[in-house]
Order: structure tokens, then C-alpha cells, then sequence
């Protein structure tokens, strides 16, 4: 049985660590400053997280250089992988965070716009460092899109749709975004985490929505999630990484 990963993430925006809910924008004052990349990253690292995730929410759409000094310091740092994602559009930019320290580059709105963005990276770095990161919400009653730049702008895309094609062109893992979960602290999506868990072949790491650390287990069981992802939780010291890993094996979950 692998094991089930514990993986915080750090939205970050002008240098900051932020949250918001529901994808909150910046420039609507949407966003609560938390705190230093580089300071909660080394927490986390001393939690022993079994992963650590960066997205630069504004990157895509503000159209910024991505965060390589936060994560070339982070990484001098800490010995926990790394993944990255935000304003990554070409092969060029993903060699330039893996020089940097990262060991995945997640992608999003730039593989929506151009999806030979995820072959690319594959044949280039291997599917193992490719993740297609995914916003998805749900628009009628059943049904979940796939949204991009920060959540502003619905494409034709269906989420298992994307999640398939994302897979058939070399992604090695999903991380499912929750647009309507996200911040709100009242459990992760479980149907369209388990419908995407469902039709790909790949880890789906589930996001948005911890809100109780009984959330946890449930989108690991119910939403056949590979690994769980999780923000303000972690953040503001309600949970830490450790009590997380304690409750999923006394529920019988493998863990590192």
C-alpha cells in the first residue's frame, strides 16, 4: 500500500505567504497575509512534511517572473521535495525552478492555453516532475469546469475531461484545486475528487476545504484521494502535519 502524503501549500503573492477563500483575488483585497515563504517552509520541514507545495496565485494572471529566490533559499534549507507552480509557461521556465531547487513543476493556466506545455515537459524533465494542477468549480448542479488565471476565467473544459487528457500527455499527478471548498474550512470536495481519482491512472492530491483533521481521512477514503493537501490548518497552528499523520494511521491509513 503506498503511502498517503501530507503536503501543506504556499499561496504566495508579492514575496508573502497569503490566504484567502474561494480563490480570493489580491486586487480586491481578497487575501490575509500569513507570514514569510522561507519561515513556514522551515516549519513544515521541521514537521518532517512529506512534501511542500509553492503557487505564485497572481503569476499567470499579472503576468510576473516566478518566485526563484524563494525557492533557492527555501532550498538551501530544507530537505523536503519541492513543487512549484505559477507563470510557468515554457520548458525553459521549468528547468529554471528545478535548477532551483524545485523536484516537481506543477502547471496550470499555461497548459490549458497550450496542453503540448505538459508533452513537452515530460519528454524534457520526465512525467514524474510534471503536475497538472487544476481549478475546477462546480457550475450547474453535477457538473465541474476548469477555471484559470487565479480562478477568473472558465474554460470549455469538463474536470475529468482535462484530467484524462492531462494524464494521455504525460502528467505523472493531479492536484484538484476546489474553488468552492477552497478556504472555507468545511471538507474537502469529495465527488469530484473521487470522479477524477476514478479515471486516471495517476496520484490525485486533493485541495481546499481542511477545515478538521476528521476532513483528512475523509477525502483519502471517500474521495480516493492519494495525498492531501492543506493550507490555513496548518497555517494558523490549528493542525499540525505530525497530529494530521497520527490520526490518519490510528484510521488505518499507511503514512510515511
Amino acid at each position: 500500500m503506498l503511502a498517503k502524503r501530507i503536503i501543506p501549500c504556499l499561496d504566495v503573492h508579492a514575496g508573502k505567504v497569503t490566504r484567502g477563500q474561494q480563490f480570493g483575488r489580491a486586487e480586491a483585497g481578497g487575501l490575509r497575509e500569513v507570514g514569510d515563504p522561507v519561515a513556514l517552509a522551515l516549519r513544515y520541514n521541521e514537521q518532517l512534511a512529506d512534501e511542500l507545495v509553492f503557487f505564485d496565485i497572481t503569476a499567470s494572471s499579472e503576468g510576473r517572473k516566478n518566485i526563484l529566490d524563494v525557492i533557492e533559499r527555501t532550498a538551501d534549507q530544507c530537505f523536503m521535495p519541492l513543487t512549484v507552480g505559477g507563470g510557468i509557461r515554457t520548458p525553459d521556465d521549468m528547468r529554471a525552478m528545478l535548477k532551483a531547487g524545485a523536484d516537481k513543476i506543477s502547471v496550470n493556466s499555461a497548459a490549458v492555453a497550450d496542453p503540448d506545455l505538459i508533452r513537452a515537459g515530460a519528454e524534457r524533465f520526465g512525467s514524474q516532475c510534471i503536475v497538472l494542477s487544476m481549478d475546477v468549480k462546480q457550475t450547474t448542479p453535477g457538473l465541474y469546469k476548469v477555471f484559470t488565471h487565479g480562478g477568473r476565467r472558465e474554460t470549455e473544459w469538463e474536470a475529468e475531461a482535462w484530467a484524462v487528457r492531462g494524464v494521455e500527455l504525460g502528467a505523472g499527478e493531479i492536484v484538484l484545486n476546489s474553488i468552492d471548498a477552497d478556504g472555507m474550512k468545511t471538507g474537502y470536495d469529495l465527488p469530484i475528487t473521487r470522479r477524477v481519482a476514478e479515471r486516471v491512472p495517476v496520484p490525485v492530491v486533493a485541495s481546499g476545504g481542511a477545515g478538521k483533521i476528521e476532513d483528512f481521512a475523509e477525502v483519502l477514503g471517500e474521495g480516493r484521494a492519494d495525498a492531501v493537501l492543506a493550507a490555513s490548518v496548518f497555517h494558523y497552528g490549528e493542525l499540525s502535519v505530525p497530529q494530521v499523520r497520527d490520526y490518519l494511521k490510528s484510521r488505518g491509513f499507511a503514512t510515511r
